[in-house]
């Protein structure tokens, strides 16, 4: 198995494709596709670096996609559904589909955090239940409404 060295790899994503106002809080963040790098065409490994302040992504959940996030570097606060949780290097949370736990990771420390976020490619509908926000592979970005961004 080739071994991918992260930082050698043009980021795939800095920032967000999120229509403003929502793109601010993961406007610095990093995003490298792993898994496109190494060749892998069936799921999605990305590498995530988000800076002090920052968000991993706006708080979401998948319909159809099982999410795992694993924390590697730095500290973060995972917000979901159930409140606030720190998490360190080494800890896991997992996203089962379609459970409706809205979740993102928040930087408050004063270093990067850095993130593997595996799921499966998209294909089914992602709620933002923050936001004026949904996003489905056949429509993409709408707002609840169903209109365009």
């Amino acid at each position: 198995m080739p071994k991918i060295d992260p930082a050698s790899l043009v980021p795939d994503t800095v920032g967000s494709d999120y229509p403003a106002p929502y793109d601010q809080p993961v406007s610095a963040r990093i995003v490298r596709d792993l898994a496109k790098a190494g060749g892998a065409t069936d799921w999605i490994a990305n590498h995530v670096v988000v800076p002090p302040g920052g968000w991993s992504s706006q708080r979401h959940w998948h319909a159809g996609e099982d999410e795992l996030v694993v924390l590697l570097a730095g500290e973060a606060v995972l917000v979901d559904d159930d409140g606030r949780q720190p998490m360190r290097a080494g800890d896991v949370a997992v996203f089962p589909k379609g459970d409706g736990n809205g979740h993102h990771l928040v930087n408050e420390s004063d270093a990067d955090c850095v993130l593997l976020a595996i799921s499966h490619k998209e294909a089914s509908l992602v709620t933002y239940p923050d936001i004026d926000l949904m996003f489905s592979p056949e429509a993409g970005q709408t707002h609840r409404d169903g209109t365009p961004y």
